[in-house]
Parts: structure tokens; sequence; C-alpha cells
């Protein structure tokens, strides 16, 4: 069974730190795309950050390049976002999700199959 747990948001003070774990069962991780993606209260969803399938480059969006941090772990079960530099626009609910389809790369792009966790909360106080 495919399953994607998001863990490690929280409240945090603009400026700070926080690390984002996803935790990856149920299918070969580095088999297919993976990202983080976001959704603010009245917005839509959008992509943060990602691994392409085709090539395994890390991509981001401009909101958050230079602060935000993908990688993923040797065994390969576990997706990390680092996330420094905190902004109050940064608050979201954050979600990791996989297409599972091998030949899907546009990875920043929300996409209405695949796998998604349930999300986790980020608030940065304005």
């Amino acid at each position: 069974q495919v399953q994607l747990v998001e863990s490690g948001g929280g409240l945090v003070q603009p400026g700070g730190s926080l690390t984002l774990y996803c935790a990856a069962s149920g299918f070969t991780l580095d088999y297919y795309a993976i990202g983080w993606f976001r959704q603010a209260p009245g917005k839509e969803r959008e992509g943060v950050s990602c691994f392409s399938s085709s090539d395994e480059t890390a991509y981001y969006a401009d909101s958050v390049n230079g602060r935000f941090t993908i990688s993923r772990d040797n065994a390969k079960t576990t997706v990390y976002l680092q996330m420094n530099s905190l902004k109050p626009e940064d608050t979201a609910v954050y979600y990791c999700a996989t297409p599972l389809v091998a030949t899907y790369s546009d990875c920043m792009r929300p996409f209405p199959f695949g796998s998604w966790g349930q999300g986790t909360q980020v608030t940065v106080p304005s």
C-alpha cells in the first residue's frame, strides 16, 4: 500500500527554520518524481520543491529558491524539506506527493493522481 506521511510542521518565528519529513512506503521512491507542495488559505495549491523522475534534478519555486533545500536519505525512504529564513508568506499546509507515473516529470505542477500525504501545517506569524 502506497503511503506518504508528513511531519515536522509547526509554529516558527520569521527568520527561523524548520525541517519537514515525508516518510514514503509501498513504492520505490527514486523511481518516480516526488515533491513538496503547499496550500495557503484562500490560495491554490502550488509546487514548492521536487525531484524529477527523469534525472533526479531538484527544482524549486522562485519564492523559496535559496531558502529551502529538498533532499532524501540513502535508503530513499524519506524526503526532507529544510526550510530556512522563513517568512509569514510561507504559512501553509505542506504536502508531500508523488505521481506514481514513471514518465511524469513535471513535478512542480500539482497533479490530480498519484499519492498525497495528509499534510503538515507550517505557521510563520507576521
